[in-house]
């Protein structure tokens, strides 16, 4: 029996969530999801570690009111503060707290060596090819 297209892309998803599931128990040691650890991420690369919030759900691909929800408990830890746009005050901004930061840090060696693991088997020329199919 031939496989289809639809038997590839249920593996794929199967494999994404294999993939998510492993780096969200290997984060959870810092007490963070990976959607947090992308959230920080975002945070860390942006100027002064500050992004308004609209642009940081684009980014992590979620809804405004999506990372509202992700943002508010990451607040309340200390990892992230909310700051007023000096011209907009309708646009919220959210900032990387230095906790955060510290945070960031240390999941950011968690998420290196599991991505390592995950990708090991995969040769150069894999890595390349599924990288340009997505």
């Amino acid at each position: 029996m031939s496989r289809t297209s639809a038997d590839f892309f249920l593996a794929l998803v199967q494999f994404n969530s294999k993939m998510l599931k492993r780096m969200d128990a290997n984060l959870n040691i810092h007490g963070i999801s990976l959607t947090e650890y992308q959230v920080l991420h975002q945070l860390d690369l942006a100027s002064d570690s500050t992004m308004p919030r609209i642009e940081l759900a684009r980014r992590v691909g979620l809804s405004a009111s999506g990372v509202t929800r992700l943002i508010a408990p990451m607040e309340k830890l200390g990892l992230v503060e909310k700051e007023a746009h000096p011209r907009d005050a309708r646009m919220s901004l959210v900032k990387l707290s230095r906790a955060g930061k510290t945070i960031y840090d240390e999941s950011s060696t968690t998420v290196m060596h599991v991505a390592s693991e995950l990708v090991e088997p995969l040769t150069k020329g894999q890595q390349n090819a599924l990288e340009r199919l997505f």
